[in-house]
């Protein structure tokens, strides 16, 4: 029994894990920038699944154009919130402006449910057959989410090594004032930085919303998956973020198949009271300045 459950298990670990890294390389990439932990990265998700579903079904686009779509106003939304509603309490340190983003955070969500209302809405979508390899079953769309998030991963990894804004970015993440005397502006990377990412988090909203259907809580229920994720790799790791996501969609997992659903969110929990309490940096995390 265990052997025919868990390549499944593991099959579908990899798919979810993949597309959780989209939204935690935007979480972990705000925290090396910015220094504090960005909670509205799953409201901005959501922004960006309605966005794509808005996009698909009432414009007509395909689901490519529509994650442009989903990218550009979740980047749009989430960096006009950071710029009004949080980045003003910089002063008063990570933890305000933490608890200022959950604030914004419930927010959104509360605009989107009164604009959209409760109910579960559906991509226009074509049904399919499951694919079929060695007895393990995946969706098409679920190769298709695979590749997307793939995809976008080595597109991030391209142009964080070899672009300049890429170099920027890094320099301002390990100092801040020495890129400033280099002629590097932080503002402005960080204004990049944070569209970029929450841009990112509305993509990964957007496949998840594909792959099942879209809520005012579809972000939501990423949030602390994500977090668990980018506190496994190490906050501020890229690398650390991707690692971290594919652990904890594969535990998720195996989670599910092999005790109960209800146990999946306890999952996050107690991948971050064991990494904070043995392993504070995380798996590839370094030391904060």
């Amino acid at each position: 029994m265990i052997f025919e459950v868990l390549p499944q298990a593991l099959a579908n670990g990899l798919v979810s894990g993949t597309i959780l890294a989209v939204p935690a390389i935007g979480f972990t990439a705000i925290f090396a920038i910015r220094l504090y932990p960005n909670f509205m990265i799953g409201a901005v998700a959501t922004v960006g699944a309605y966005a794509g579903w808005a996009a698909n079904t009432s414009l007509g686009l395909s689901l490519w154009p529509a994650l442009v779509v989903a990218f550009l106003v979740a980047a749009a939304v989430g960096l006009a919130t950071e710029k009004v509603a949080v980045r003003p309490l910089e002063p008063a340190g990570p933890l305000t402006m933490a608890i200022a983003s959950l604030a914004m955070a419930i927010v959104l969500e509360n605009v989107i449910r009164f604009i959209y209302g409760n109910d579960l809405k559906g991509f226009d979508t074509p049904l399919e057959r499951d694919v079929v390899w060695w007895g393990i079953r995946v969706g098409p769309q679920q190769l298709r989410n695979l590749a997307t998030a793939l995809a976008i991963m080595a597109l991030l990894w391209a142009g964080l090594r070899f672009t300049r804004f890429g170099r920027a970015m890094r320099a301002c993440a390990d100092n801040p004032d020495l890129a400033r005397l280099k002629g590097i502006e932080p503002v402005r990377i960080a204004d990049v930085t944070v569209a970029v990412a929450l841009g990112l988090c509305g993509i990964g909203g957007m496949l998840v919303g594909v792959d099942a259907s879209v809520d005012p809580m579809t972000g939501t229920r990423l949030l602390l998956s994500v977090f668990a994720a980018a506190v496994l790799g190490g906050l501020g790791s890229i690398p650390g973020a991707v690692v971290g996501a594919l652990s904890i969609g594969i535990v998720e997992e195996l989670t599910v198949a092999f005790l109960s659903p209800a146990y999946r969110l306890a999952v996050g929990f107690l991948v971050i009271l064991v990494v904070l309490t043995f392993r504070p940096r995380g798996l590839l995390g370094t030391a904060t300045r």
